[in-house]
């Protein structure tokens, strides 16, 4: 599992464009000073030295060869580029830097600002030009670039830190879904026809599914003894995340036994998340809900997603990556009284402990009704936190055969709502056109959502990087 890399500094190349017409030791305060800002973010760099070209910057072929070679021998490493322009730079030594070292990352364009005092040749930059020459290039040589929210603009200016928060964080979304590995426990419920996905459209993107039976799971809990040391450490986790008051112990031991079969088969596997199939074979067969255990792993940065919604698991992933704060999976379930643009978000419920208020473990009342309340315990109850919200849904469009995707923010209000599982009231600016959006375009009924404001970063990695149809709501 790689849940430790959604919070692992993000590395990028630096190339620092140079064209000899203009001066050249612009290059090397500028390198000095983008080296500052950049690591003082977080970042790690890969960059020429003044001592392999001249101010460590790139203008010749053999500048190119230098720059593209260092970057290849950094790849595994590198998750983005930032091209810095201190003058106008060498448009075409900039893009064949990047097309010669094969890299497939997100690429940051930045330019410094001229001082309109400063405009004699001795000091005069032209980077607002060199920047649109860049551009052009890069897009002829099919190389896909983010850009600063300012055309020029300072390194150490507060515009260019919110710029580059946001390019850690398409970096980090890019590099989550590049050999992502999911799991599919169990069979799609007959009745959940809104979570059927195509696996070959993820694979090309780089997702793969890896599935078990539920019967094996089954099969694996039946050979565990209740004093297994994995089983008993699992039942003491699972005590210390959240009141279990009323729970029967036989409940707190089967699901015990679950969270282990699932942790040892998702470690052997390496799986990032999972989606499980709930509704109602582990009730009626097993006699718990999974929900604690899944919230538990949502909670560390795996998530897991119900009713085997494995686009949802991808949706939970991206959203965690922008973020870095866990994700969780919910449905539009309700309307807000006579409140146009404010919705009630519920599951029955394995949201993730930090996402809630508070929670206590409890029986699932909706399945209870089915298969008796002793057969159902194990879901968590709490509200919903206040604040900051961003959603994400990601779909598979089979008829189309490409990924689409909404994303949009809002915030979690503190309306009065009072249901079981855990809910929340989120408030999102023209949600009637969102939800005809999500009517029209066929998506499902569940969305994931974290308390971020991510969405422009996960916009751009979709779209830009990944070639994915992705609608921002704003």
């Amino acid at each position: 599992m790689r849940n430790e890399s959604v919070n692992r500094p993000v590395t990028v190349g630096l190339i620092v464009g140079n064209r000899g017409f203009f001066p050249s030791e612009l290059c090397s305060e500028g390198r000095v000073e983008m080296l500052e800002v950049l690591r003082a973010a977080g970042f790690a760099v890969v960059a020429l030295g003044p001592e392999e070209t001249e101010y460590g910057s790139v203008e010749s072929l053999d500048d190119v060869a230098k720059c593209a070679r260092l970057f290849r021998d950094h790849a595994e490493e590198i998750d983005g580029v930032v091209i810095t322009l201190p003058n106008f730079g060498d448009e075409r030594a900039i893009a064949n830097s990047i097309r010669n070292s094969r890299l497939q990352v997100p690429v940051l364009v930045h330019a410094f600002s001229d001082e309109t005092a400063k405009l004699k040749i001795t000091h005069r930059r032209d980077s607002f030009c060199g920047k649109l020459s860049v551009c052009n290039n890069l897009t002829q040589y099919g190389i896909p670039f983010s850009l600063t929210s300012r055309h020029t603009c300072a390194p150490q200016s507060p515009e260019f830190a919110a710029d580059l928060d946001r390019f850690a964080r398409v970096c980090r979304v890019v590099r989550s879904v590049k050999g992502m590995r999911v799991g599919a426990i169990g069979a799609r419920p007959s009745n959940f026809n809104t979570v059927r996905f195509s696996e070959k459209l993820l694979e090309r993107a780089g997702i793969s599914v890896i599935t078990l039976d539920l019967s094996e799971v089954l099969g694996r809990i039946g050979r565990l003894a209740d004093d297994d040391p994995a089983v008993q450490a699992k039942g003491e986790a699972i005590s210390a995340y959240t009141t279990t008051d009323g729970v029967p112990a036989e409940a707190l031991l089967k699901m015990a036994k679950l969270g282990t079969v699932i942790d040892g088969w998702m470690d052997a596997e390496q799986l990032d998340g999972s989606s499980i199939q709930c509704w109602t074979a582990l009730q009626e067969f097993f006699g718990i809900v999974p929900c604690t255990v899944m919230s538990m792993m949502s909670d560390s940065l795996t998530p897991s997603a119900c009713e085997l919604d494995v686009t949802g698991v991808v949706s939970m992933l991206i959203l965690q990556a922008a973020s870095g704060v866990p994700s969780a999976i919910l449905d539009w379930n309700n309307n807000l009284d006579d409140e146009p643009d404010k919705a009630i978000v519920f599951h029955c419920s394995n949201l993730p402990s930090r996402f809630l208020d508070s929670t206590r473990m409890s029986f699932q009342e909706i399945i209870a009704g089915t298969v008796g309340k002793e057969r159902t315990y194990g879901t968590l109850f709490g509200r919903i936190k206040t604040g900051p919200a961003t959603y994400l849904r990601l779909s598979t469009d089979d008829a189309a055969g490409q990924i689409k995707a909404y994303v949009g923010e809002g915030r979690f209000t503190d309306d009065p709502a009072h249901t079981f599982g855990a809910y929340g009231v989120i408030e999102v600016p023209r949600l009637q056109a969102l939800l005809e959006h999500i009517c029209r375009n066929g998506f499902e009924h569940h969305v994931v959502m974290s308390h971020s404001q991510t969405a422009l970063a996960v916009q751009e990695a979709l779209e830009t990087y990944l070639g994915w149809n992705v609608h921002l709501h704003q």
